[in-house]
């Protein structure tokens, strides 16, 4: 069993040295540096390093938890998580079926290069292009209200429209990119199927529900499985560049509380047990997701 188990990897030697750089790189930036995360149980002087700093076990997690805005800051990241997922999980995934249905050529790859040219920008652009086009003074937005006899609305000030922009854009940024793995998963999908409904004449509507959307469930639930974790995770970069002053009531996020208290205020244990309460959050959301994923299907993770 061992010997021909062997033999395979060795069939396949050249597919594991193409691996190696990214188990090299993860090890190094995201296995390594989880030596760290034992700051979260200690009073860190910066001076003394990791090694010389006293323990205070819990007492970062009793600050942490016993925080009148911290609770706050949880909400506000549960909150527009969950609205991420809720509108940005299934956008990709009907990106990709329209585009699987367009027959032209050139508008296909027309409309796939458009979708995926966001992702290649970074927040600090695509930030700056937020504001300009939601600017009350000279953004289009306004402009148009302007139009209908409407006051301008400075949109990235006001606290009831600051978490649809975030929802908006990052759905903007990541849903031509997303969509690529959906269309990888519908052209694995055999043509003999759709070939055979043309002959009993179900309609095209009648194609996607009955055969494309169930051919693609198990990329549906393993990425829902793995997007499951994102709830509590939330996009640093965007909500940094966006956030301002007149909306930190219902735009500071864990990673950005995290930021402020950690390297503004230099309070790195307590930083680190925001991180680790994120993250293990984060696993069990996953945990769960596939353990309920196992029950319903037998498409899962592990």
């Amino acid at each position: 069993m061992k010997t021909s188990l062997f033999k395979s990897y060795a069939a396949h030697k050249y597919f594991f040295i193409m691996l190696l750089p990214v188990l090299v790189y993860y090890a190094i930036f995201h296995y390594a540096p989880m030596y760290g995360v034992v700051i979260a149980f200690q009073d860190y002087q910066f001076l003394k390093g990791i090694g010389g700093s006293p323990w205070v076990g819990f007492d970062n997690f009793k600050e942490l938890f016993g925080g009148l805005y911290f609770g706050q800051v949880l909400k506000n990241t549960l909150i527009i998580n969950f609205y991420k997922l809720l509108f940005g999980f299934a956008a990709p995934i009907l990106l990709a079926v329209f585009i699987n249905e367009v027959s032209l050529k050139w508008f296909k790859k027309s409309v796939q290069t458009i979708s995926y040219l966001p992702h290649f920008l970074s927040w600090v652009v695509l930030s700056g292009m937020v504001i300009e086009i939601l600017s009350p003074s000279r953004g289009p937005v306004n402009m148009l209200l302007s139009l209908f006899g409407m006051e301008p609305v400075f949109f990235i000030s006001e606290p009831d429209w600051f978490r649809t922009i975030l929802v908006s854009t990052d759905i903007w940024r990541s849903v031509g990119f997303s969509s690529i793995i959906y269309l990888a998963a519908i052209a694995g999908i055999n043509q003999e199927l759709y070939e055979a409904s043309e002959v009993d004449g179900i309609s095209r509507i009648q194609k996607i529900w009955y055969i494309t959307i169930p051919s693609i469930a198990p990329v549906i639930v393993i990425m829902l499985i793995l997007n499951s974790g994102s709830i509590i995770n939330d996009d640093f970069e965007q909500v940094f560049n966006l956030l301002n002053a007149k909306v930190m009531e219902v735009g500071d996020v864990l990673s950005t509380y995290t930021y402020s208290e950690g390297l503004l205020k230099m309070n790195y244990s307590y930083a680190a047990a925001v991180g680790l309460f994120k993250n293990v959050v984060a696993l069990v959301l996953v945990l769960s997701a596939n353990y309920i994923a196992s029950k319903i299907s037998d498409d899962t993770i592990f």
